[in-house]
C-alpha cells in the first residue's frame, strides 16, 4: 500500500504526479502565485546584500572547528578519547548538508568563486553531487511540497517510519545517494533528474560524479592497503555516524504539514533554538523565511523573521516543540495519509487558497 502511494511522489513513471499532469496543468503549476509577506522594498534590498566578511566569519569558524576536532580524533585514535573527538568531528562534517544547501543558492558570499568552491566541497561531504543537486533544489523551491513536481519531499504520505528512523544515521538516504553517484558516473541520470537537469549541464554531473567515485575508491583502497578504517572515518563515513542532529533538523522543515498549497506558511516550519544549533543549522530554523525569500543570506534570516513574523503562524519555541507535533502527525499519517497539521494564524491573517484557519491561542 505504502509503496504504491509513494510512486505518486516521483517525477516519472505511470503513477507519478508529473506523468499525470496535463500540459495546461503543468503551466498553471509553474506560473502559480506563491504568497509572499509584505516587506518594505528598501529593507528587503538591504537584507539581500551578500557579505564576504559575514560568510568568512561563519565558514572560517566551521572549518576551524572541523580541523581541530579532526586532528584531536587522529591523535587519540586507539584510545577512548577518540570517541568524543570523532563525535564532534562527525556532527560538524554532517552539518555540511546545511551549508551545501545555502551555498547552492549562491547567497552567502559576495565573491562568486568562494561560494562555488565551498559549495562543491560541502556537496561532496554531504554526498550531494553539486551540479545535480543545484537543479534538484531549485525545483524544490519552485514547487515546494507539490506532489509529482518536488523531488525533495523527504517524508511522503504515508510516511516510511522505519526509513525515517534509519535516516537518523543516513542509512536510508545515504546508500541511495551513493548509488545515484555511481549511476551518474556511468553516464546515466536518475529518473527524476531526467526532468530537471538541462542537457547542457549533464556532462558536468557525470564528470563530477566520476571524481566523487574516484575519491570513494581511493579511500577504500587506502583503508585496505594500510589495514585500517581510519581514512574512511575522516571521509564519507562521518556523513553517516555524524548524521543524527543534521537529520533531526531536516525533518522539522516540512514533515506532517500540508501538500499542494502555494503558501509556505502552510507547508514549512520556523522554530527558535539555541546559538549552537543555529550555528550548526546555519539559521535554517527560520525556514518559512528562507523559502519565502530564498535570496536572503542565512545571516540575515533573523532580521527577516522579525519583519514578517506578524504575518506568519507563531514560530515553534524549540526543536522539541516541533517533534511534539511531528511524531504524532507521522503516526497518524501512517493510518490516515490524508491527515496533515493545520497551522494557527494570527487574528486577521488568512492563508492562501481559502483553507481552514485555526485561531491562535
Amino acid at each position: 500500500m505504502a509503496s504504491t502511494l509513494h510512486q505518486r511522489y516521483a517525477l516519472s513513471g505511470s503513477n507519478a504526479g508529473a506523468a499525470e499532469m496535463t500540459d495546461e496543468g503543468f503551466k498553471d503549476c509553474v506560473e502559480a502565485h506563491w504568497f509572499a509577506a509584505t516587506v518594505d522594498r528598501k529593507a528587503m534590498k538591504n537584507l539581500m546584500k551578500r557579505s564576504d566578511r559575514e560568510s568568512l566569519r561563519h565558514f572560517g569558524l566551521w572549518l576551524g572547528l572541523l580541523i581541530v576536532s579532526g586532528v584531536a580524533a587522529f591523535l587519540t585514535w586507539g584510545t577512548w578519547w577518540c570517541v568524543p573527538a570523532f563525535a564532534v568531528y562527525g556532527v560538524l562534517y554532517a552539518a555540511s548538508d546545511h551549508r551545501a544547501h545555502e551555498l547552492s543558492h549562491g547567497t552567502p558570499f559576495k565573491t562568486r568563486w568562494l561560494n562555488e568552491w565551498l559549495y562543491h566541497l560541502n556537496g561532496f561531504m554531504t554526498l550531494h553531487e553539486g551540479f545535480y543537486w543545484r537543479w534538484s533544489h531549485s525545483r524544490h523551491h519552485t514547487h515546494t511540497i507539490i506532489v509529482g513536481r518536488d523531488p525533495e519531499i523527504a517524508v511522503p504520505r504515508p510516511p516510511d517510519i522505519l526509513g525515517t528512523v534509519l535516516d537518523l544515521f543516513f542509512l536510508k538516504s545515504g546508500p541511495i545517494q551513493i548509488f545515484n553517484i555511481v549511476r551518474q558516473a556511468c553516464g546515466k541520470l536518475t529518473d527524476d533528474g531526467e526532468h530537471f537537469v538541462p542537457d547542457s549541464e549533464r556532462s558536468k554531473v557525470f564528470w563530477s560524479s566520476r571524481i566523487y567515485l574516484a575519491i570513494f575508491i581511493g579511500t577504500g583502497a587506502t583503508c585496505w592497503a594500510i589495514g585500517s578504517i581510519v581514512p574512511a572515518m575522516f571521509i564519507v563515513l562521518p556523513r553517516f555516524y555524524g548524521a543524527p542532529l543534521t537529520q533531526m533538523f531536516n525533518v522539522t522543515q516540512h514533515a506532517g504539514l500540508d501538500e499542494d498549497v502555494y503558501d509556505h506558511r502552510l507547508n514549512t516550519r520556523t522554530f527558535y533554538t539555541n546559538p549552537v544549533y543555529r550555528f550548526l543549522y546555519i539559521n535554517m530554523n527560520y525556514h518559512i523565511e528562507h523559502h519565502m525569500f530564498p535570496m536572503v543570506p542565512f545571516y540575515n534570516l533573523p532580521k527577516l523573521h522579525a519583519l514578517i513574523k506578524d504575518q506568519c503562524p507563531p514560530a515553534y519555541t524549540s526543536i522539541w516543540a516541533c517533534y511534539k507535533e511531528i511524531i504524532p502527525a507521522l503516526l497518524e499519517q501512517a493510518k490516515n495519509p490524508g491527515y496533515y497539521v493545520q497551522r494557527p494564524f494570527p487574528a486577521g491573517i488568512t492563508p492562501e487558497l481559502g483553507l481552514q484557519v485555526i485561531p491562535a491561542e
